[in-house]
C-alpha cells in the first residue's frame, strides 16, 4: 500500500488524503465510494490542521470498524484511530500539516509529504491486518 499511495500522490494527481484512500481501495480495504469523502481532508482540511494523509487513513479505519460495520465496533475504531495517531507521532512527532511542512513550498513540499503519505498508508495497512480486542 505504501508504494501505491506515494505513486498516487506524486504521479497521478491525487491529494495526500485521496492517495491513502486510493491505496486502500486497491488493497480491497474500502469501496471506491469513499474516495470523494477524502477530498475535503487534503492539505490539513484546507486549514493546515490534521495532516491529510493521516485523515485519509482515519477515514478507512472508520469505514472498516465504525458503527454498523460487521468487522468491528466503535470502540475498536477508536482504539485503532488512537494507534494510528500514536504511530504517526513516533515517526513524525506531530500530526499538524502546518508543523510538518513549515517553510516548504512547491515541489520541495510535495516530496516531503511523500513520507507522510507513505507512512500513513503503511501504518493503516498494519492496523487493518491486526485484530484489536476492544
Amino acid at each position: 500500500m505504501k508504494k501505491n499511495a506515494v505513486d498516487y500522490y506524486i504521479n497521478k494527481g491525487y491529494s495526500c488524503s485521496e492517495s491513502v484512500v486510493m491505496a486502500a481501495i486497491d488493497a480491497g480495504l474500502c469501496d471506491k465510494s469513499l474516495l470523494p469523502c477524502a477530498t475535503a481532508f487534503s492539505g490539513g482540511m484546507s486549514s493546515g490542521c490534521l495532516c491529510g494523509a493521516v485523515a485519509g487513513a482515519q477515514l478507512v479505519i472508520g469505514y472498516n470498524y465504525g458503527k454498523e460495520n460487521s468487522k468491528g465496533n466503535d470502540t475498536e475504531a477508536r482504539i485503532k484511530a488512537a494507534h494510528m495517531i500514536e504511530e504517526f507521532k513516533k515517526r513524525h512527532r506531530v500530526t499538524c500539516c502546518k508543523a510538518l511542512t513549515a517553510g516548504l513550498e512547491g515541489m520541495e513540499r510535495k516530496q516531503h509529504c511523500c513520507r507522510m503519505v507513505g507512512d500513513s498508508a503503511e501504518i493503516l495497512e498494519e492496523l487493518i491486518r491486526v485484530k484489536i480486542n476492544a
